[in-house]
């Protein structure tokens, strides 16, 4: 909690200093924001995904054709059902046969303004969180690059990861790829997408095979991403406070350098709205 309160006073004192907007910190991956559905899609997302990094995915949904039947099934398991607009991995479950993914479905409220995605589940053995900022739009350079680790100490093959997860543990492990192995990571997060900031989980086997481009890409977060190296085991609280002043730093100077445009799209407000709405049908 403390580390994110030095995250905002930090951006903010840092635009202060830059003469740069704060407010316009929501503005900064606006190009991949879904105006229409009032939220960043994890299925427009996923789209952007080149095809050998993408695992299946498809949004779950009943149609009247199909007499309010699931449309499609999956055809291995296991699957993870998901919210299109969750964070954090909250509200995510996983099915590991067609009657635990029944019952998921049996228990989802219908009425929620919110559709589910379902995903195949990744093969590799060891989970990875690349947070990233570039150096401008242009994103040839990156000014930032930090690759975590995720550890989980239960004995699941697939768990759900995340922060409100005891089983998992972040490892920072940027500081044992040297600049070579860092560009090759940075160059296949431009072949995704130009993102301002982003933090992408993946699955490999091995680091190794990461840095070979043997990896699927699990989740892609563009909506206040924090950096996994601020909550890292094996980082002193000294250096997570220096990275937390430089990555806030650097996103005050990207949002110095948002053009301006009449009409933005409130992106903050329409993601509150399509929250509230949710929490009504709860």
């Amino acid at each position: 909690m403390i580390i994110r309160i030095v995250l905002v006073i930090s951006y903010i004192a840092s635009c202060i200093r830059l003469r740069a907007k704060p407010w316009r910190y929501f503005q900064l991956n606006a190009d991949y924001f879904n105006k229409e559905k009032g939220l960043y899609s994890k299925q427009d997302i996923n789209d952007l995904i080149p095809e050998q990094w993408r695992l299946n995915q498809w949004i779950d949904k009943a149609t009247k054709e199909t007499k309010d039947k699931p449309e499609i099934t999956a055809d291995a398991y296991p699957v993870f059902v998901k919210p299109e607009w969750g964070q954090n991995s909250q509200g995510i479950r996983r099915a590991d046969n067609p009657e635990q993914l029944t019952r998921i479905r049996a228990q989802r409220d219908n009425s929620q303004p919110v559709q589910y995605l379902i995903q195949e589940a990744a093969k590799g053995k060891i989970e990875f969180e690349i947070f990233a900022i570039p150096c401008d739009q242009s994103a040839d350079r990156y000014a930032m690059l930090s690759v975590t680790q995720v550890v989980n100490h239960s004995d699941d093959d697939y768990p759900i990861n995340g922060i409100y997860n005891q089983q998992t543990e972040y490892l920072d492990i940027t500081r044992s790829l040297s600049l070579e192995q860092l560009e090759q990571l940075w160059g296949y997060l431009k072949a995704i997408g130009r993102f301002r900031i982003s933090r992408v989980g993946v699955r490999a086997d091995s680091i190794e095979l990461l840095i070979a481009g043997d990896f699927k890409v699990i989740e892609i977060n563009l909506f206040l991403p924090m950096p996994l190296v601020l909550l890292t085991s094996n980082t002193g609280t000294r250096e997570k406070y220096k990275t937390a002043l430089r990555c806030t730093w650097l996103l005050a100077k990207n949002t110095k350098t948002l053009p301006n445009i009449k009409k933005e799209p409130v992106i903050f407000f329409k993601k509150l709205a399509f929250i509230r709405r949710t929490n009504r049908t709860d």
